[in-house]
């Protein structure tokens, strides 16, 4: 059980670091990341809605108070790294390292939550 409770915070620390560092990003310098998304052929104007809500999925998943808010926390992030590693190895830039992390820390996060912090309803 101990290493399961260390693997899930390193997990869980991983995918609050990649989407804290891309919200932070997102914030200090809006234009150049609406640059990117325009790159990408994502909607430019979704990129500060999009930074709040991954701020707010962080704090979701560590705090884990409401179990419905939490499964769907993890699911924006699950999708927001597919759509990111999508959209990266489409372009063909390279920018998909960070997202491929979070698509392997995220399940490890959230199956191993389940065992180590259980929610309550």
């Amino acid at each position: 059980m101990k290493t399961q409770r260390i693997l899930y915070w390193i997990a869980t620390l991983i995918v609050c670091g990649v989407f804290i560092y891309s919200a932070q990003m997102y914030f200090r310098n809006t234009e150049m990341v609406q640059g990117y998304f325009e790159h990408l052929h994502y909607p430019s104007y979704v990129v500060i809605p999009l930074a709040i809500a991954k701020l707010v999925a962080v704090v979701m998943v560590l705090w884990r108070g409401v179990p419905w808010m939490t499964e769907w926390a993890y699911a924006g992030l699950f999708f927001d790294a597919v759509l990111a590693f999508a959209a990266h190895t489409n372009a063909a830039d390279g920018g998909y390292l960070f997202s491929l992390i979070a698509l392997i820390a995220i399940p490890i996060s959230y199956f191993l939550g389940k065992k180590v912090r259980p929610m309550y309803e």
